[in-house]
């Protein structure tokens, strides 16, 4: 990793798990400027699942089309981004049992991503089942 001021090399100074959402949270040093800032680590989803779609055409997976569509429902709450993007990682955690040879079914995802919603926001749950229906 480089520094983000000065592109200078760097070093690790502090780095702690975090479980829940399969990344981790590092401090580093600049080794040139002296300048301490903060990296997550997080697997790239894109590069590692592949989604059967219902007409079977297999294509990335992508937590950026997840969040989209979790703020689609979520439109009429005030709090949608940070809504969608705290239910994006809860249901993509959900999801990684169903993960096979790095394969997931769109009726999976459909399936536990309405599920966390019906918890959280019943209106939201009916705008993303109308959505995302067969």
């Amino acid at each position: 990793m480089v520094c983000i001021y000065c592109s200078g090399k760097t070093k690790v100074i502090n780095s702690r798990p975090q479980k829940r959402l399969a990344q981790t949270w590092r401090r580093r040093e600049c080794l040139d400027c002296g300048a301490v800032f903060t990296t997550l680590e997080a697997v790239d989803y894109a590069g590692s699942l592949r989604v059967r779609a219902a007409d079977g055409h297999l294509e990335p997976f992508t937590r950026d089309k997840l969040f989209v569509s979790l703020y689609k429902a979520l439109g009429h709450r005030k709090t949608a981004t940070a809504d969608a993007s705290a239910l994006a990682d809860t249901i993509i955690a959900k999801l990684r049992p169903n993960v096979h040879s790095g394969l997931l079914e769109r009726n999976d995802i459909v399936t536990i991503a309405t599920g966390v919603l019906k918890n959280f926001d019943e209106a939201a749950t009916v705008q993303y089942a109308a959505y995302h229906k067969g």
